[in-house]
């Protein structure tokens, strides 16, 4: 029974990295986050409704009609948080899923997280997250900014639970503010939206001199089966949850982030060893690594 289950994690990771055109190394790819979800993700991708794409129709999820008609409102008070230094990075260590954008200068102020919109939100931008409030399959949502010159690195999103939407609201609307998802381009437009899967790789980045303003939205991934959307709604409520980074003081931090706090004086120690010393790095890590699986195994 073990051993089936460390195939089926084997294969799982394998499925997850051979996605897509463009691939992480293989040894990035292993100590991934993605990999660790890999069979949840594995399942998710069997049980999805439209096809397995970079790119997805916005005209596929008209629930975001909405936000799509009011997006001069929803700039509006986008604009002002930014005005106001609301929009900004953490600086607590308090935003796993997220703290390694930070270093390149984006930044974000959060709507609502895998649950009830944020405090700080609904004081602060009433009118976008009374239309956020009214889009059920709205999961996640935050205002991102990104700077001129910045760029983030590629990665792929841990979990398939979702697809991204991005709204343009205040970009250079130029070719050389852009993401690229598995190898395809896109630039941001004001006005316009774009929907994709963010677990396949992709990055972004801003060769203009204006900064870029998005809506940034987690969507619910349309499944085919009753009982796999249910799945996905309790890992949501149980697991994505936790990751919850606040806004201010008012806001609640999710559990997996508390100890995100707690555990990042252990990675502080293992970014200075990797740049002290390389090899010693990927021996410890790769002994780690080695130490869990066998733990797993003889358990």
């Amino acid at each position: 029974m073990k051993i089936a289950l460390v195939l089926l994690f084997v294969f799982s990771i394998a499925y997850v990295h051979l996605r897509g055109r463009v691939r992480h190394k293989l040894t990035r790819q292993l100590g991934d986050h993605s990999s660790f979800l890999a069979p949840i993700n594995t399942l998710l991708y069997l049980c999805s409704r439209l096809p397995a794409k970079p790119y997805l129709p916005v005209q596929a999820f008209p629930e975001l009609q909405p936000l799509q008609d009011n997006w001069q409102e929803i700039r509006a008070e986008a604009q002002a948080l930014l005005h106001v230094g609301e929009i900004k990075k953490s600086d607590n260590f308090d935003d796993v899923g997220f703290n390694s954008f930070f270093k390149s200068g984006w930044k974000r102020f959060y709507l609502k997280w895998y649950g009830e919109s944020h405090p700080s939100a609904m004081k602060l931008c009433p009118r976008t997250t009374e239309l956020l409030q009214g889009i059920g399959t709205v999961k996640a949502a935050m205002f991102a900014t990104l700077p001129p010159g910045a760029r983030l690195v590629r990665h792929r999103d841990p979990y398939a639970g979702s697809y991204r939407f991005h709204l343009g609201l205040d970009t250079p609307n130029d070719d050389g503010c852009y993401i690229e998802v598995d190898g395809q381009r896109y630039a941001w437009r004001d006005g316009e939206s774009v929907i994709f899967d963010e677990t396949y790789i992709h990055y972004a980045a801003n060769t203009t001199e204006q900064n870029r303003i998005i809506l940034f939205c987690d969507i619910e991934r349309p499944l085919r089966y009753r009982w796999a959307s249910a799945f996905n709604r309790w890992f949501s409520r149980k697991v994505m949850a936790a990751a919850a980074a606040p806004n201010d003081a008012e806001d609640k931090t999710g559990g997996i982030n508390r100890l995100f706090t707690r555990l990042y004086k252990i990675r502080a120690r293992g970014k200075a060893l990797k740049k002290r010393n390389r090899t010693r790095y990927y021996l410890e890590k790769w002994l780690f690594v080695a130490a869990l699986v066998l733990v797993f195994i003889y358990i």
